[in-house]
């Protein structure tokens, strides 16, 4: 009967066949688009083109010919109607643990009088120690990191807090945070807001504008299928631009960049973001893969997603063999991304021996077994055999081998 609606839901689902858009194994099923999203078939294309044609045979004129130096913008304007965003307040460039610095330092610049970071205690670690260094670095005086459980946060928005960090969805859990209503809690306590959105950027409706939200960061690399440690993308609200001097102030930030001024001059807008030269060969392949994304409204994907996600809990209840996997995701699908996590004593072992059996999800330290759920990868019939597999694994108990307890250096 489960395997009959997953035909059903197939047959229902208007995002049925992007699958053949991407560059996928035919035996694997991938359940970890939350981390690295797979290949898009155009993004080769692409490449060879940048390599053979542009680098290859136009070599340093390409900057011009090609429009190299225009691209961390062009990419940072595909991004924005993503993220709910108008033109010209998002561009890509660095990586989302530098661009944060960037924001810290200038929220601390917006806010003078203020010098309180506030986030949550299992924000993701990257930008809780962004937040350390830059406290080390100018002294408790000046800046100091405050955290607190997620339930805390309003109640912690004192008038010492210049900026809220937090990330939109939680990488551990899953679980999503009220943008809207958040960002209102800490402007109404004269707080600013920044948003990390590596982990909802591409599956959840955003509307940063219209949250008045001020910045945000995110990766180009999980949900929008950039390739492994594609460039981060920022956004900063028009109300904040030339407020402020980001603090990296590197040549490509400059305003003109090519005069080879001795003083640094701040670029208008989001240029001014920039650092140094962009890695063109990132950048190439993000864009291309953000043509994906041109025709399909990100409602279509959420949509999918939390369909994809309960399918996956109402097959695990189907078997008694998974009845240890403690779910530790929100239970309702509007309050989460689109992953699931339970939690298990051998969930980095039953991780690595479901790989072996076609089935590649995620662990995170210390006992999460985590599942993704990307809506353009996934079909409903997988999500069935992926948890027969799943079931297979834990009741066989293979995952006891020593193989499989091995730790990889990358978990």
């Amino acid at each position: 009967m489960s395997f009959e609606r997953a035909a059903e839901l197939d047959s229902q689902d208007d995002l049925f066949g992007k699958r053949e858009l991407f560059r996928l194994p035919k035996d694997i099923i991938y359940l970890n688009g939350n981390s690295l999203g797979p290949l898009p078939t155009i993004v080769l294309q692409r490449l060879d083109m940048v390599l053979n044609d542009q680098w290859g045979q136009d070599l340093i004129g390409s900057w011009n010919k090609h429009g190299w130096i225009d691209l961390s913008k062009e990419v940072g304007e595909k991004i924005a109607p993503i993220i709910g965003a108008a033109a010209g307040q998002v561009i890509c460039c660095d990586s989302i643990s530098i661009n944060l610095f960037k924001l810290l330092a200038s929220c601390l610049q917006l806010k003078p009088d203020r010098k309180c970071i506030l986030s949550q205690k299992d924000n993701f670690p990257t930008d809780l120690y962004v937040a350390q260094g830059l406290q080390n670095l100018l002294g408790t005086v000046n800046c100091e990191l405050k955290m607190v459980n997620a339930s805390q946060l309003i109640h912690a928005l004192s008038e010492n807090v210049a900026v809220l960090m937090l990330s939109h969805v939680n990488f551990r859990d899953g679980a999503a945070h009220d943008i809207d209503i958040l960002t209102k809690a800490a402007h109404e306590r004269g707080a600013l807001v920044i948003w990390d959105l590596a982990h909802s950027a591409g599956v959840l409706p955003l509307s940063l504008d219209e949250w008045g939200v001020d910045f945000a960061v995110g990766c180009g690399y999980k949900y929008l299928n950039g390739g492994p440690g594609a460039p981060s993308f920022v956004y900063i609200n028009n109300k904040h631009h030339n407020n402020f001097t980001q603090p990296v102030n590197g040549w490509m930030g400059h305003l003109t960049p090519f005069n080879f001024d001795k003083n640094f001059v701040p670029a208008k807008g989001v240029d001014q973001f920039m650092t140094g030269t962009p890695p063109i060969l990132s950048l190439a392949a993000l864009d291309e893969a953000l043509s994906l994304f041109i025709d399909i409204d990100v409602a279509q994907l959420q949509k999918k997603h939390m369909l994809l996600s309960e399918y996956f809990l109402d097959m695990v209840k189907q078997h008694s063999e998974l009845n240890d996997l403690q779910l530790v995701s929100p239970r309702n699908a509007n309050k989460r991304g689109a992953q699931l996590s339970f939690s298990h004593p051998e969930a980095y072992a039953i991780c690595r021996a479901w790989e072996e059996a076609g089935v590649i999800a995620d662990f995170r330290s210390p006992n999460l077994l985590r599942v993704g759920f990307s809506p353009l990868v996934l079909c409903f019939a997988e999500i069935g055999a992926a948890v027969e597999a799943l079931a297979e694994v834990v009741g066989s108990e293979i995952f006891a081998e020593s193989r499989f307890q091995r730790r990889l250096k990358v978990t």
